[in-house]
């Protein structure tokens, strides 16, 4: 495994990394996510993210009750949780001081753990200051509630006002951004962010780094019944399908091939190329999967600038 600098913190992040987006409880059983969660911690991942609204926070107590279980030292992972959607009621959701407090204690309850290393604003708030979404962020953190915050989806410029209002209050600003980056879906981390990375060295935990399977190229003749597009709550991800590069995605194969490699692995790899990528968040829907995309790391050798331009042509 290789390890990154999270940003411009001293944390190293395996630059491979686990989460339970969609498929925990929706499509992991028990029995299943602790055998992946075993699995990527055997092969040198480090961090595992969650959030309070997968599975409706389901997804992180099956989280705590794996980590409890495996009794794996505190000191030798990395956990995340993100708030944003917390309920339905007013106070249940948004980035107001009092969700942030409510959400990261429940997330500490859920997860079984006595603080979040990782912590994130999941979208941004237009309805709350980003100055009081900086101040609570930091009062977490001088509790001992979590160790480094974040966002998650926010723009440029809501991100620059962020570090803005910490530097005014000499308080701790955002170390990362959890933005969705592929193949299919750049110019947010490669252009918008530029700014972001040059100034402030901002770290990156990237989501989807296979198009939700796109890239795989196993949705190029239809969707399959049971692919995470059919899951509950989650059908919006099929209606993104119609505006989908499959010529790329077809293009992705056939570079793939030439290295003997797996679609999966080079989507995967074409991620960790890029410097401003701190980790890779993986996500399976069985151990097979887990198994063959942790393998992308024994290939990074092979993916040159050459290859890189193959796949952006």
């Amino acid at each position: 495994m290789e390890y990154r600098r999270l940003g411009k913190s001293g944390l190293k992040v395996s630059s491979l990394s686990f989460g339970s987006w969609v498929t925990f409880v929706n499509q992991l059983g028990e029995k299943t996510a602790s055998d992946c969660m075993a699995y990527a911690y055997e092969h040198g991942v480090n961090f595992f993210d969650n959030a309070e609204a997968y599975a409706s926070g389901e997804s992180e107590k099956l989280m705590g009750k794996i980590l409890k279980k495996m009794n794996w030292t505190r000191d030798s992972y990395i956990v995340s949780s993100k708030a944003f959607w917390g309920g339905d009621l007013p106070t249940q959701k948004g980035l107001s001081k009092k969700h942030l407090h409510d959400a990261c204690h429940a997330a500490l309850k859920r997860l079984k753990v006595d603080y979040l290393d990782l912590f994130f604003c999941h979208r941004p708030d237009p309805e709350t200051p980003i100055s009081e979404t900086v101040l609570a962020m930091n009062d977490l953190i001088q509790q001992g509630k979590i160790l480094y915050w974040g966002t998650s989806e926010w723009s440029t410029d809501e991100i620059k006002e962020a570090y803005k209002k910490a530097k005014k209050y000499n308080v701790r600003g955002p170390v990362m951004e959890q933005p969705q980056y592929n193949i299919l879906h750049r110019d947010r981390v490669e252009k918008e962010y530029k700014y972001l990375f040059e100034k402030y060295g901002l770290g990156t935990t990237i989501w989807s780094p296979l198009a939700s399977g796109l890239l795989t190229g196993k949705y190029n003749d239809g969707i399959p019944k049971k692919s995470r597009f059919t899951v509950k709550g989650y059908e919006w991800l099929g209606d993104t399908i119609d505006s989908v590069d499959f010529k790329k995605i077809k293009k992705v194969g056939e570079v793939a091939k030439s290295l003997s490699i797996t679609p999966s692995q080079l989507s995967i790899l074409w991620c960790l190329y890029n410097k401003n990528v701190s980790t890779v968040i993986l996500g399976a829907s069985n151990l097979k999967q887990l198994k063959e995309n942790l393998k992308s790391i024994d290939y990074l050798d092979l993916i040159t600038k050459q290859v890189i331009n193959k796949i952006n042509r």
